[in-house]
């Protein structure tokens, strides 16, 4: 076991994990290119390109730009960038919600025909499960800040308390 831990850096149960889920993919993947092989390849390689050459760039475009309105202002005049840790909690719940939006847009927004008809599901409800999605997601990581800010709170210091007839500090005295 422990040969085993020290050349692959982690448990037997983790590498028997991972080459699980290999083997699953790989049968996910032979599965899927039974059918219209050349169309899947091309949506795959599209997929990559769309997201590295276009959304990508987008995002960081958007991250910083948001991080640049919210910057607070140096009193100093140095250039420095203040450290926000909050606004993770704001990416994530964000970065969910409007992945969700992107791959379930035709249903949220009502634009499936015949949807109703195939599965039975009315086809009205998936705005309003859609926004109540983000607003859990957003309330749990609301929860989460609250909770790391309350976890990581420096405590603050009492001053000494003062004696009414000096209004000295009763503290000890230093010689």
């Amino acid at each position: 076991m422990k040969s085993v831990r020290a050349r692959y850096g982690a448990s037997p149960l983790h590498l028997l994990l991972v080459l699980c889920s290999f083997a699953l993919t790989a049968y996910a993947g032979m599965q899927l290119l039974k059918g219209d092989t050349l169309r899947i390849v091309i949506w795959f390689v599209g997929a990559a390109l769309v997201h590295d050459l276009v959304l990508l760039p987008l995002y960081t475009i958007t991250d910083r730009a948001t991080q640049a309105l919210l910057r607070s202002r140096p009193a100093s005049g140095k250039h420095h960038r203040a450290r926000k840790p909050w606004i993770n909690y704001l990416r994530v719940p964000a970065f969910v919600a409007l992945l969700l939006l992107i791959t379930f847009y035709p249903l949220i927004l009502g634009k499936v025909p015949g949807y109703h008809l195939a599965t039975a599901l009315p086809s009205d409800v998936f705005l309003g499960r859609w926004l109540l999605i983000t607003a859990t997601l957003f309330s749990i990581s609301a929860l989460c800040m609250i909770t790391t800010m309350w976890r990581h709170r420096t405590p603050t210091t009492q001053p000494p308390p003062r004696t009414e007839e000096s209004g000295k500090s009763s503290g000890p005295r230093h010689q």
